[in-house]
């Protein structure tokens, strides 16, 4: 039975009748680390059987969008890369839309994060003190080297501009530690160097929302982003116009989902419970 927890439920499972598309966030809501959740593969066959749309979206950067189709197909999913949106497309769509005048990059990030902008021609520049970049762009660095922080602390401190791809300061898993984010990555430099990052792309930036609807041709109110986290997933979808499905698999508990501002549209305990309410 689909538990529906403290909102408007004819307001939001209306809204379901409109949604052609569903922008899907990928860890804590369709698995969770390494483990797919077993009503991972039911939504998804569900939504293929009712012809709406999918997109994998996801804040975490560490990845590049061919071992995001990795992953994702390594646990049955046959994903695309077409089918990938994260916050390093969003980075990128905004560079090029904002800052056309940026071409070279320090990015401190993984190997895949800084193969991917060169991938879209962006050119990586700033590990030597004389070879000045336009900016720094920091994401989720799992491989995070400490001259290479000093690096982008002292571009940062020498005034380049400085983006973030997304705000999450932890990032969900389901082994015995802490994953520290990008978001937390910046307080760091902000805290030396006195500067916070000119722009934070990806989640709850509504410029993420933005680029799947470009993609899809598809307006707002058409999409649903389904997600556990109040202040990225929900908070974009409000931001955005969209309809916003809180999932309590990951990062939400219930009680936060009662006492958040503003609320999700819907509160279900995971995608599989989504199914129930669709037309």
């Amino acid at each position: 039975m689909t538990r529906l927890i403290n909102f408007p439920t004819d307001i939001g499972v209306a809204k379901l009748a409109d949604i052609k598309h569903f922008a899907l966030d990928l860890d804590g809501t369709l698995y969770l680390g390494s483990r797919l959740f077993e009503w991972t593969h039911p939504f998804l066959k569900a939504l293929r059987e009712r012809n709406i749309g999918r997109t994998f979206f996801t804040n975490n950067s560490s990845r590049s969008t061919a071992q995001y189709v990795q992953k994702l197909q390594a646990m049955g999913i046959d994903a695309t890369e077409n089918e990938i949106y994260s916050s390093t497309h969003c980075t990128m769509d905004f560079l090029r839309e904002v800052h056309p005048q940026i071409k070279k990059l320090y990015v401190l990030g993984t190997p895949a994060l800084r193969e991917e902008f060169a991938g879209h021609g962006f050119a990586l520049h700033g590990d030597d003190p004389h070879d000045e970049p336009d900016a720094v762009v920091v994401g989720f660095d799992t491989t995070l080297v400490y001259d290479r922080l000093c690096r982008a602390a002292w571009w940062i401190s020498r005034g380049k501009k400085f983006f973030a791809t997304h705000p999450d300061r932890t990032c969900p898993t389901d082994q015995p530690t802490v994953l520290v984010d990008c978001g937390a990555m910046c307080a760091m430099l902000e805290s030396a160097t006195g500067r916070a990052p000119d722009a934070v792309l990806g989640k709850p930036d509504p410029r993420m929302l933005r680029g799947v609807m470009q993609r899809h041709h598809l307006q707002a109110n058409q999409i649903a982003v389904v997600g556990d986290r109040l202040y990225t997933d929900i908070a974009m979808a409000h931001s955005a116009g969209a309809l916003g499905i809180l999932v309590l698999s990951g990062e939400a508990n219930a009680e936060d989902a009662a006492h958040a501002n503003p609320k999700p549209h819907l509160v279900v305990a995971n995608v599989g419970e989504i199914l129930s309410l669709l037309p």
